[in-house]
């Protein structure tokens, strides 16, 4: 029979992605066939499945630590923000929709079916399944009709374990009152409670555990420290973005606009790796940096909004002057949409503006289409004449005569463009610096030797190093109670 634990947090943003993925790691290391689950996903960082889908980039990075293939039914409900208020909704890896934020909360009984169905599909022939929530079981306003908290836990009977961060102050109020305002059956579901991101002498919080139980009668399943290995994993939500601490003194200097709907951010992160590489995301009210070599236009979930924030932030003014100096611009996927002479949306499918004016770096245009390309893809790169393997996620067509200069040739097919003077490239390919062929030649170009570390590998050795973070502090007693 397959065993099943849930982490639900105590608030967003408490580290429950990261602790699933290194229970995943820890326990596929022992032997346990373990799989992950989260029933609703709301990220603009989405992956392409092994099976062909679109599921929530940390569920991707999950399958892997448990080292099975990826799968749709891991992410059965994958929310995508377009909007301050609305959202392009998938469902088992497939556009179902798109819906306000009211209006999803009268769907989310419907998807119940959806992913109840999932979770019985990632359950079949595992020892473990380990769920993460969504935000967070303390949001009663929103119980009625819940899939992603305890609106699952109670329908599949799956205990909880709450996850508390101790770093952003007030933890046991936060557990306490967790406790507090669950209605009797919520409360029912909870099997103890995690202390996530503990910084210094753990036994100073012993009291704080007494605090805890005498208080709820829950059990302390580990104080969880600052995990040294979790910052060399991709990481899911864009608030990470804010805290990203700047270098400086490197031998390239690559500039990231941080846009209102950035997507698939996560592309950077290979970038970001190398020791000679000062990766900066440019945040709103910021200028792009005048000694960059390289900016980066990462995705977007909306390019036509974000186009136009681009110049309201005085971003192609400074775009301009980065080109002029002899700056080059890489443009992925949304990113390389904007690069070009105009995108339009005859459908409205991003909304009520129909035309905009792009960047004008690449002589191409940009047309909006409902169907919508989602595939992995085996490709190579056209600039450096590497191989390159990465996914496509976009809705669009690119046509105009810079694409007679390919970026990319994916699977025989040409892709992107590249100007006539070959310092503005764009390709709709997601995990282009994934390469380390690719990185090297790049970075070579800038005359840095750099691609050296295999990414891949590295962040596999970050999940085994999370999982024996793990095991070092969690409650042995609990981690033998998951095994079969």
């Amino acid at each position: 029979m397959t065993k099943t634990i849930m982490l639900q947090g105590t608030g967003s943003d408490v580290g429950k992605t990261v602790l699933v993925a290194g229970l995943c790691r820890l326990m596929a290391n022992r032997g346990v066939k373990v799989a992950p689950f989260k029933p609703q996903n709301m990220s603009n960082n989405a992956a392409v499945s092994d099976d062909g889908g679109e599921i929530g980039r940390a569920q991707w990075l999950q399958s892997m630590a448990a080292r099975i293939p990826s799968s749709v039914h891991m992410n059965p409900v994958l929310l995508k923000p377009q909007s301050e208020t609305g959202s392009q909704i998938i469902v088992q890896g497939r556009v179902a929709g798109q819906a306000r934020g009211r209006d999803y909360q009268a769907l989310k009984p419907k998807l119940m079916t959806a992913v109840l169905e999932s979770f019985e599909t990632v359950s079949a022939g595992r020892d473990l399944v380990i769920v993460e929530g969504a935000g967070s079981p303390a949001e009663i306003n929103l119980r009625a009709g819940d899939i992603a908290n305890m609106g699952f836990a109670t329908r599949a009977n799956v205990p909880v374990v709450l996850v508390g961060d101790i770093d952003r102050g007030g933890v046991i109020a936060s557990l306490v009152g967790t406790h507090t305002i669950l209605p009797d059956e919520d409360r029912r579901m909870i099997a103890g409670y995690l202390i996530n991101k503990f910084r210094g002498d753990v036994s100073l919080f012993d009291d704080g555990i007494k605090a805890v139980l005498g208080f709820t009668g829950w059990s302390c399943f580990g104080v969880v420290p600052w995990l040294k290995s979790a910052g060399r994993l991709p990481a899911e939500d864009s608030v990470v973005l804010e805290r990203l601490a700047r270098g400086g003194g490197k031998a390239l200097k690559v500039a990231v606009p941080v846009l209102s709907r950035i997507a698939n951010f996560d592309d950077l992160d290979p970038l970001a790796a190398e020791p000679d590489v000062d990766l900066v995301f440019v945040r709103p009210g910021e200028r792009m940096p005048a000694d960059a070599g390289l900016v980066v236009i990462p995705g977007s979930k909306a390019t036509i909004a974000d186009l136009a924030d681009f110049r309201a932030q005085g971003w192609d003014r400074d775009l301009r002057a980065h080109v002029r100096r002899g700056g080059r611009v890489i443009g992925i996927c949304g990113g390389f949409q904007m690069l070009g002479d105009r995108v339009t949306d005859p459908h409205g499918i991003e909304g009520h503006v129909r035309e905009i004016e792009g960047l004008g770096l690449l002589s191409v245009e940009t047309e909006m289409a409902p169907e919508k390309t989602v595939r992995n893809s085996a490709a190579r790169s056209a600039v450096y004449d590497v191989a390159l393997e990465g996914y496509e996620i976009h809705l669009g067509r690119t046509t105009g005569p810079d694409c007679a200069r390919p970026a990319v040739i994916i699977d025989d097919r040409a892709d992107g463009a590249v100007s006539a003077d070959g310092r503005v490239s764009g390709t709709y390919l997601h995990g282009l610096f994934t390469s380390d062929a690719y990185r090297a030649a790049l970075l070579k170009s800038f005359g840095i030797e750099g691609g050296g570390e295999n990414y891949r590998q590295s962040v596999d050795r970050a999940l085994d190093d999370v999982a024996s973070e793990l095991a070092a502090v969690l409650d042995p007693r609990w981690l033998d109670s998951l095994m079969p």
